[in-house]
Order: C-alpha cells, then sequence, then structure tokens
C-alpha cells in the first residue's frame, strides 16, 4: 500500500481552482503530488513547483514534457495520474495524450470545449480502460447525496417538478477588461468554448439536477443573453427542461445576478413530498411532506444514509464544505485507479464518482441550451 502519486497540469501563479485541488487531495493520505507542469510558461511552472517544494526534475515546462518523461520512469517513481486544471481550451489534448500514454485522469469541468472534443475522449477511455473523473464538484456533498439516497428510494414518490437555480453576481461588470484573469479567460470563447455562463456553471446545475434525481434532461426551451457590453459570450441563460420521466422543470444560471456569491441551489418534487438543498448552507437538507411538518436533515448524524456518513468527515456541527466535497469525488476516484491496478474493469457508478459519460453530458446540455436559444423552433432535444 502507497499513496497514489499525482501529477498536475495548470494550478500555476494566479489559479484558484488549482489549489483546491491540491487541498483536496491531502485531506485522506491517499494521493501525493510529485510533479506538475503548472503554466504555459516555463518560469512561472519552475516558481510554482518550487514552492511546492518539489524535486526540481520534475517541474516540468509544458504537459507533452512532463507526461513524456513520466511514462518513461520506472513504474515504482512515475506519477500514476493527471489532475488537470487548466482553463477549457487546455482540456482535450493534455487529457488524450495521457490517457493514450497510459496515466488516469481527473480533469475540471466542463470535459472540453466542444461535444466532437468530449465524445472523442470517451472513445479513448473505453478503448484504453483507464478511470477518468470530471469534477462536478457539489455531487461530493454529503447531502447531496443523501438527497440522491431519499429520491432513489422512493420516500418522495415519482419525481414531477425540478427547480434548480445557479445565480453568481462576480460578473455583473465587465471585470474581465481590469485584467482579472479568472474572468478574462472565462468570458473568452476561445479559451471557454462555446458558453459562457451556461459552461462554467450552467453545466453544474444541470449535472445536480441529473444527479439527485436520476433522470436524464431530453429537452431544453432556452434563453441566453449577454448583458454586459462588448462581452462576447452569454452571462444569463433561463430555461425550461424536460425529463425522461415526463417531469419538468426550471433551470437558471448567471453570472450577473448583483450580490450573488454561488448560490447554487435545487428543489425536487415528488407525488409525496420534496426537498431542498443550498450549496451556501451545504450541511443542512430540508424535506417537505404532503401530510406532516417538514423536516430538517443534518450532516454528521447517525439517521442519514450509508453514502451520506461515508462521505462526512467530523462529527455533527462540524462544518464541511467545498474542499472536502472536491476531495470525496477524489478519494472515490483512488479507489477506482487502486482497483483498476488489481485488473478490475472500473464502472464509474459503483464508486460514485462523475466519469467521462458525464462530462460528455456536459458538454451536449451546453450544445442543446446554444441551439434552442438561437432557434425559432426552441425545444431542442438534448443528444
Amino acid at each position: 500500500m502507497r499513496k497514489l502519486r499525482m501529477g498536475q497540469i495548470g494550478g500555476g501563479p494566479g489559479s484558484f481552482i488549482g489549489r483546491i485541488h491540491r487541498m483536496a487531495v491531502g485531506l485522506d493520505a491517499e494521493i501525493e503530488l510529485v510533479c506538475g507542469a503548472f503554466s504555459s510558461d516555463p518560469e512561472k511552472s519552475k516558481l510554482a513547483g518550487a514552492t511546492l517544494y518539489l524535486d526540481p526534475r520534475r517541474v516540468y515546462a509544458s504537459y507533452a514534457d512532463m507526461i513524456e518523461t513520466e511514462r518513461d520512469l520506472p513504474a515504482d517513481q512515475r506519477m500514476d495520474f493527471v489532475s488537470i486544471v487548466t482553463p477549457n481550451h487546455v482540456h482535450y489534448a493534455p487529457t488524450q495524450m495521457a490517457l493514450e500514454n497510459g496515466f488516469h485522469v481527473v480533469v475540471d469541468k466542463p470535459l472540453t470545449i466542444s461535444l466532437t472534443e468530449a465524445r472523442s475522449l470517451a472513445k479513448t477511455v473505453e478503448k484504453t480502460g483507464l478511470v477518468l473523473a470530471v469534477t462536478h464538484t457539489y455531487s461530493g456533498y454529503p447531502l447531496v447525496k443523501e438527497a440522491r439516497a431519499i429520491v432513489s428510494s422512493g420516500k418522495i414518490g415519482a419525481i414531477r417538478k425540478v427547480y434548480v437555480e445557479y445565480p453568481q453576481g462576480w460578473l455583473s461588470t465587465a471585470l474581465e477588461n481590469s485584467g482579472q484573469k479568472q474572468a478574462r479567460w472565462r468570458t473568452d470563447p476561445a479559451q471557454s468554448g462555446a458558453g459562457g455562463a451556461i459552461g462554467d456553471i450552467g453545466t453544474h446545475a444541470a449535472h445536480l439536477a441529473e444527479y439527485i434525481t436520476g433522470l436524464k434532461i431530453t429537452a431544453i426551451n432556452a434563453l441566453i443573453n449577454t448583458f454586459v457590453q462588448d462581452r462576447r459570450l452569454d452571462d444569463d441563460s433561463s430555461m425550461l427542461v424536460k425529463f425522461d420521466n415526463g417531469a419538468s422543470g426550471v433551470l437558471f444560471a448567471t453570472q450577473v445576478a448583483a450580490g450573488e456569491e454561488n448560490n447554487l441551489n435545487i428543489r425536487v418534487y415528488g407525488e409525496l413530498g420534496g426537498l431542498e438543498w443550498r450549496q451556501e448552507e451545504p450541511n443542512t437538507l430540508v424535506l417537505k411532506w404532503l401530510d406532516r411538518p417538514k423536516e430538517i436533515l443534518r450532516a454528521g448524524w447517525d439517521y442519514l444514509s450509508g453514502a451520506a456518513k461515508s462521505n462526512t468527515r467530523t462529527p455533527a456541527g462540524h462544518p464541511e464544505g467545498y474542499v472536502e466535497a472536491f476531495a470525496n469525488i477524489y478519494l472515490a476516484f483512488a479507489r477506482a485507479v487502486r482497483d483498476h491496478e488489481l485488473g478490475k474493469r472500473i464502472d464509474p457508478s459503483e464508486y460514485d464518482f462523475p466519469s467521462v459519460d458525464e462530462g460528455v453530458r456536459g458538454m451536449t446540455f451546453i450544445d442543446a441550451v446554444i441551439k434552442s436559444a438561437h432557434s425559432t423552433q426552441k425545444w431542442t432535444p438534448v443528444v
């Protein structure tokens, strides 16, 4: 037994998400960072490696150099998998190269910048049999897993209505023109892809709805807006959605709701009851019943499902949050990688982490929203 060895692509100076990934892998002592290509600028990559106390020989000038060099190291030294935390346009090529060279992959969402690229990666995962996880973070929260277990159990009956909302306010002004790195690449179609708000946060909302309900979105009637003058991508979206069991819903994702932080929230209603979860209060789940008072469920209690309890690290009343949700995805991914090394063919659904299939679903969602928003037909199938 040993820690899995991780290499990271991206996550250098100025990166927000790279640091989050590194914090997450440190929580459970299952993974260690051993190498990286942290920036497209070799000097910045060196600087990042030095601040992380890595062996300078394993801090690389490019992701291609890292993958090729690590591949040729002895098996007891080389990295086991790659964590890709770059802007969206640098997801496909390093993921494809890593898989082709025998490395498992964790990649930030969305999976790629096009549906064509996403489907290509799905074929490569199928061909190689390697493990790929996509960090749709919110599925890692314990009470999101509890919500999923409640719906799956049938306690609230057949699902009829789903409302999922993701309002942010940080792009209410032209922040990208100030030089702010995160705003700049997220509003650049060459780096972000065809979707702005719908790619950055709308995919999270859609994944959360499908994850909790176990249903698939089959059709979308969408409106997208760009409110900030001269911005090149959408910063606001609203849509009606249909699910494969006949349920209907509403989804909106906006980054121009002034004063909002990361207020992702979801309400699911069945014939017997409903539930509500909010990311800004992630350790609480509200159950609503047709014929009795509502219930407040809290993380850390023994009355929760096994899925919720196994993804909680602290007793009730000790807050867990965003980093722990990432860590839960990495922990499930690590179990799958270890089983793969023992010769087992991996079905990601058995480990409960978002796989390449969810990554393709995310890109299919973006594609359908854009088609619907620009169509007079409006109702657009998600295929």
